[in-house]
């Protein structure tokens, strides 16, 4: 155990490319741990079997590892409450989920989806908030069981109090009173016999002896479900503490949707992790102007988890960039610039894979700027300009572009011959050849109409700049549309 006992985690859920919210929620953590002399967990929550992938996980692994963060246990490095990952937990939520059947804190629901739906329907059109109405709880004994003799498919509720309200001191918020009447009657265990986010989460936490619980403000809301829990276990609860969401220039919440989020888009692009984790880190700090440019063991010793804000983290990218900026200019020597900016083009094999598929295409070495220079590139230049040699018209441009956008978002690996596969599913969903799909997708990535071989080149890109890219690619091309009309 640490040395004072406080045992913080972080648990990302292996979904998609790793957020820097997420850096964000782990560098608060691991602050904290160092700060009071204890242990900093990483637990991977995969109970969303359909979108977790071992590729993500291993990103997550990868992405904080790159930020400078070290975990004492977490499922790389083992350690005396795993495992870490909880899909490999499965079998120790049942005998939790039975005690709570037992108390009759929880209750079998056999509701189809379909069922539920409507009734969410129903009380949508009435103006109600939705959420589970409790028909399964009528059920005596004796209908459970013969429900469950026949067969029927259920899950696992919790039972919530139905006056009065729960009260808990956050660490952030102060004292939060949130009515029992708002929170529902959250699903603890699926169909699938895999434990929700909520149930896991608790048991996982109290297990792994987890002191301090800090996590996005998002998850504000959901408090009293776990507290209940832990009353119903009879274990005591953690001290919460529910950070500030990391939001844009505009007070929106930070999401891919608008802008890069992705640690590896920001690894890709040449920024410094000490410069992204010194950025993030002075959202938990306060300093003096003039005293921003710090090291983690710098962040460490002026953190101070009593002051936090309860206003908006902006994710200010020119202030990034100036941070970036000055770690490069005053915190490296010539010699060290020198050997990260060969490891930052390395990365990924870009610049070795990148030269192999330039060999075949060049008749002197000085063209391989202009041909592959864009693998490395932090912006390639899209104007309407860069697209007005296509024989595609503007509409037919930006449908392909969105078209391709949005099936890259669900592709669950990342490789030349997945790219390939989705690219040709695409153009068959257009009704076009694949030679049509294509040159919108070259200059999308290179800015140019002669490149390097497409699927080859996204697969280098990363899937985090391709996307950036597509996104700067149809809001040049949605220009020209716009024009025409």
């Amino acid at each position: 155990m640490s040395t004072s006992g406080v045992r913080v985690r972080i648990a990302p859920s292996p979904t998609g490319e790793p957020h820097v919210g997420t850096a964000y929620i782990a560098l608060f953590n691991y602050l904290f741990a160092k700060k009071h002399g204890g242990e900093f967990i990483l637990r991977i929550e995969d109970t969303d079997a359909t979108r977790s992938t071992r590729e993500f996980e291993q990103k997550v692994l990868d992405a904080l590892r790159w930020c400078g963060l070290e975990w004492k246990e977490g499922p790389d490095v083992g350690g005396p409450y795993g495992p870490y990952r909880q899909s490999d937990r499965k079998d120790m939520y049942q005998p939790f989920a039975q005690e709570l059947l037992d108390k009759g804190h929880a209750f079998r629901c056999f509701c189809t989806p379909e069922r539920l739906e409507k009734m969410r329907e129903e009380q949508r059109a009435n103006g109600k908030p939705p959420g589970y109405d409790g028909l399964c709880l009528r059920y005596s004994a004796e209908e459970v069981t013969a429900k469950m003799d026949a067969g029927e498919a259920s899950v696992i509720r919790m039972k919530i109090p139905t006056e009065g309200a729960c009260e808990f001191n956050d660490g952030v918020y102060g004292d939060v009173s949130i009515p029992w009447s708002s929170v529902d009657m959250q699903v603890l265990i699926k169909a699938d016999g895999m434990p929700t986010y909520h149930m896991a989460n608790v048991i996982d936490d109290h297990l792994m002896k987890i002191t301090h619980v800090a996590r996005g403000e998002e998850w504000l809301a959901s408090v009293p479900k776990h507290i209940l829990l832990y009353r119903y276990f009879g274990w005591d609860e953690p001290k919460f503490m529910h950070l500030s969401l990391m939001r844009n220039a505009d007070k929106s919440k930070l999401s891919k949707r608008k802008n890069p989020t992705s640690i590896s888009y920001y690894s890709a692009l040449g920024y410094l992790p000490e410069a992204l984790m010194n950025f993030l880190g002075l959202f938990f700090i306060q300093i003096a102007e003039g005293e921003e440019l710090l090291s983690m063991e710098e962040l460490a010793d002026k953190f101070d988890p009593d002051n936090l804000s309860k206003a908006g983290a902006i994710f200010d990218i020119q202030k990034l960039d100036w941070l970036n900026g000055r770690w490069l200019r005053e915190k490296l020597t010539p010699e060290e610039f020198i050997a990260r900016t060969i490891e930052w083009a390395s990365e990924n094999s870009r610049l070795t894979e990148g030269l192999k598929l330039a060999q075949s295409r060049i008749s002197k070495l000085g063209e391989l700027p202009n041909l592959g220079g864009f693998l490395l590139s932090s912006d390639v230049g899209l104007t309407p300009a860069s697209f007005g040699g296509l024989k595609t018209s503007p509409a037919e441009t930006l449908e392909i572009i969105n078209t391709v956008q949005a099936d890259f978002e669900k592709m669950p690996e990342w490789t030349t011959e997945s790219i390939d596969q989705e690219l040709r599913a695409v153009a068959d969903k257009l009704g076009k050849k694949l030679r049509v799909v294509t040159p919108p997708l070259f200059i999308a990535m290179s800015g140019s109409q002669r490149s390097l071989p497409l699927f080859d080149s996204m697969a280098l890109l990363g899937r985090s700049v391709v996307r950036q890219r597509l996104k700067i690619a149809a809001t040049v091309v949605a220009s020209m549309v716009g024009a025409e009309k």
